[in-house]
């Protein structure tokens, strides 16, 4: 996708600096682009943990990345096979409700093992790379297999924008390129299709409103950054044609895992009529479960995200933090929740859309009914 016209993935590495890859850092944004060169293993772990990068998809290739770094680093040690175990485990520990983040180790250990270490590093920023590239694959099958819904809503009222509301991110920023939620989008407005985005600001990271509405501005789609509360209120007046959202984690049973507040708008959705569709590459399925509500980890952040925030300062020219809330009130930061699947229209995968439903997934994957 593309920053003053320049196209950008948000991981790379670059063959003129072996050893490094690149990341936009997204914790600055949308007030400053800054590029950032994670070389250790430490460095990758810092980087999705404290959300340098964010995503699901994203967080798979950083940590698919983490272990080329890692695997570098153990060609000094006197035990390479533990030095990887280790660099794995530290990796998978740092955000526990995105699967794609297990799922890339899976694999790049699967490469890895058989191996000597000494074929680590060049076999391993390989595998990396093709987790990269078949995301941003994945991310524009979803865009192509969402891109008939909206099309369809489009048809109904030609000379009307089609009203889309999404929430948090799950656009280019948390994918390679294209994004999820945001890739039917990306398509519709190539194809010339009016639309208006209503963005979440998501609090207490405001994903929606620093990051969405900062790549829909760069695309030139229109959009309107409202506060978390109000899409019940747009629904009832009929002001949203549909709800596509991302996924952090999906059970095989069709409930899906996103940023906080999304179980809200799926009740407000289904109390008004409103489509609620979820947008996610299959990587993002976890086959081992089936309760979504009972079974998926929900991570906890610092308070700190929700009784601060940061923004832009005009008077001194930088980003600064500032409290929201009294000293001595504690916060509680749940970063996700459930939404079931009963509430779910349409699950859009990268091989098409399903019912959220086991059979429904199962029917677009039927290599998983043994899983």
């Amino acid at each position: 996708m593309n920053i003053n016209g320049k196209p950008y993935r948000t991981i790379w590495t670059d063959p003129a600096e072996p050893g490094a890859v690149f990341i936009i850092d997204q914790r600055p944004l949308p007030h400053e682009l800054r590029i950032v060169a994670l070389r250790t293993l430490d460095e990758a772990v810092t980087a999705i943990r404290d959300m340098w990068v964010r995503g699901a998809p994203l967080i798979g290739a950083t940590a698919a990345f983490g272990l080329y770094l890692a695997s570098l680093e153990a060609q000094t040690q006197a035990d390479p096979a533990a030095c990887l175990a280790k660099a794995s485990r530290r990796l998978a520990a740092t955000r526990p409700t995105a699967v794609n983040l297990q799922w890339a180790l899976d694999r790049m250990q699967a490469v890895l093992q058989p191996l000597p270490a000494g074929q680590w590093p060049a076999r391993a920023l390989a595998e990396a790379q093709a987790i990269a590239d078949e995301d941003v694959q994945i991310s524009y099958q979803i865009g192509q297999n969402g891109l008939p819904l909206i099309e369809a809503v489009a048809r109904r009222k030609p000379d009307e924008p089609v009203h889309i509301l999404t929430h948090c991110n799950a656009g280019w920023m948390a994918t390679v390129d294209w994004g999820t939620a945001t890739a039917p989008i990306y398509l519709a407005h190539q194809a010339g299709i009016p639309l208006h985005v209503w963005v979440d600001e998501t609090r207490p990271r405001n994903q929606g409103a620093r990051i969405t509405a900062y790549e829909l501005a760069a695309h030139g789609i229109p959009h309107t950054v409202i506060p978390d509360n109000t899409g019940g209120h747009l629904m009832q007046h009929g002001l949203v044609d549909m709800c596509i959202v991302g996924t952090d984690r999906t059970t095989r049973c069709g409930d899906v895992a996103n940023k906080i507040g999304t179980y809200l708008k799926a009740l407000a959705a289904h109390d008004n009529g409103v489509p609620f569709y979820v947008a996610l590459p299959s990587t993002t399925i976890d086959w081992s479960l089936c309760d979504g509500r009972a079974e998926i980890p929900i991570e906890q952040r610092e308070g700190s995200e929700v009784t601060h925030i940061q923004g832009w300062d005009e008077e001194a020219g930088r980003i600064l933090p500032v409290r929201l809330t009294p000293a001595n009130s504690p916060a509680a930061n749940y970063a996700f929740d459930v939404t079931p699947a009963r509430l779910v229209t349409q699950l859009i995968t990268e091989r098409g859309c399903c019912e959220a439903s086991e059979s429904g997934l199962l029917g677009l994957f039927p290599e998983k009914n043994s899983v």
